[in-house]
């Protein structure tokens, strides 16, 4: 079965390479350019993996992590942070919050693609 990946990010151009690059991996992707609107989102229908960035308008990605993490709709989907945000304790915090890994911008399409594979349970082809 294909999995479904839940892109919460509100950069364009990020949205649409990593939207390209998941399809040609194997997976469906979502995508949510407010935090408001991806965090209803992850609650309400849970994708396999969430890709999540810590700036997003009207609720950033820390407090949409908390939210899935406290609600037992989406306390076990897997959540890839990515962010421009790379400091040490900007890491540490996400990881606090649970997400399961934390990537900076600028990343390798092939470690995000690595990473959702993992935390997908494996390659989608």
């Amino acid at each position: 079965m294909t999995k479904r990946v839940l892109l919460a990010e509100d950069e364009p151009n990020i949205v649409e390479s990593l939207t390209f690059l998941l399809e040609r991996a194997g997976f469906v992707v979502e995508s949510e350019m407010s935090g408001r609107a991806a965090l209803e989102a992850a609650i309400a229908e849970p994708p396999d993996v969430m890709i999540l960035d810590v700036m997003l308008p009207e609720l950033d990605g820390l407090e949409i992590l908390r939210r899935m993490r406290a609600d037992p709709r989406s306390a076990d989907t897997p959540v890839l942070m990515l962010t421009a945000k790379g400091q040490r304790e900007d890491r540490e915090t996400a990881l606090g919050s649970g997400a399961d890994m934390f990537i900076t911008k600028p990343f390798s399409n092939a470690e995000v693609i690595a990473a959702v594979e993992r935390l997908a349970g494996g390659r989608q082809r």
